[in-house]
C-alpha cells in the first residue's frame, strides 16, 4: 500500500494542493480546546490539512502509509511556519490511544471496508469526552462523477453506512450532497460526498 502513495507523491507537485479541503475549513470551529486541543489527521498524505489546523493553533499529528507524503507535509509545514507531527504507519494496526485526542479528522481516507469499520470503532475509544470526529469522504456515486476518488464502490461511504459504523459518537452534522471539489489534480470537478461531524459525550 505504502508504496503505491509512495509513488503518487513522489513528484514535486502537491497532488490533491496544499490548502485545506473546505469542509474542514467550514467545520474548524466545532473543534474543541482551539489553540491547544491534540488533533489526528488519519491517511493525511502531503499535509494540507494538517498544516491549516497547526495554522489555527492545534497540537496537530498527522499519520499516513506514504513517508514520501509525510515528508512533504513536513516541508509544508516549514514553509507556513508552523510544526506538525507525523507517523509513518498502516491504519489497519495503528494504534489510535483511549482518550487521547480533543479531533480526529478524516478528509477522503478511504479504506476497504473491514480496515474502515475496524478504525472507526478505533475513533469512538480515542476521543476524549466532547471530543470531534469530522469527515468527508466520496460515496458510490462518485463514479459517475469521475472527477476523484477510488475507482472501486467498496472504497465508498454512505449516509446510512456512517451512522451504523459511529452509532457510538453523537451525530451533530450528517448530509450527503453534491459539491465541486477542486483539490490539486486529483480531485477536480463536481463530486458526490458525504460529510460527518460527531462528538463522543462523557
Amino acid at each position: 500500500m505504502a508504496t503505491i502513495w509512495d509513488k503518487r507523491y513522489s513528484s514535486e507537485e502537491y497532488q490533491y494542493g496544499t490548502e485545506a479541503n473546505d469542509f474542514l475549513k467550514q467545520s474548524v470551529h466545532h473543534l474543541p480546546q482551539t489553540g491547544t486541543g491534540k488533533i489526528l489527521c488519519l491517511g493525511e498524505g502531503e499535509g494540507r490539512n494538517a498544516v491549516f489546523l497547526a495554522e489555527q493553533g492545534f497540537d496537530v499529528t498527522a499519520v499516513d502509509a506514504s513517508e514520501i507524503g509525510l515528508q512533504k507535509a513536513l516541508a509544508l509545514a516549514e514553509s507556513r511556519g508552523v510544526r506538525i507531527s507525523t507517523q509513518v504507519a498502516d491504519l489497519a494496526n495503528y494504534d489510535l490511544g483511549t482518550n487521547r485526542w480533543d479531533g480526529i479528522i478524516s478528509i477522503f481516507c478511504h479504506l476497504p471496508e473491514a480496515l474502515r469499520l475496524n478504525l472507526h470503532q478505533k475513533v469512538a475509544l480515542a476521543l476524549k469526552p466532547q471530543g470531534v470526529f469530522i469527515l468527508e469522504a466520496y460515496r458510490p456515486e462518485q463514479l459517475l462523477f469521475a472527477t476523484g476518488g477510488p475507482p472501486q464502490v467498496e472504497l465508498m461511504m454512505t449516509l446510512e453506512g456512517l451512522k451504523n459504523e459511529l452509532a457510538d459518537l453523537e451525530h451533530r452534522h450528517l448530509c450527503e450532497l453534491e459539491r465541486e471539489v477542486n483539490e490539486g489534480v486529483l480531485h477536480n470537478g463536481m463530486a458526490a460526498v458525504v460529510q460527518l461531524i460527531a462528538t463522543k459525550e462523557d
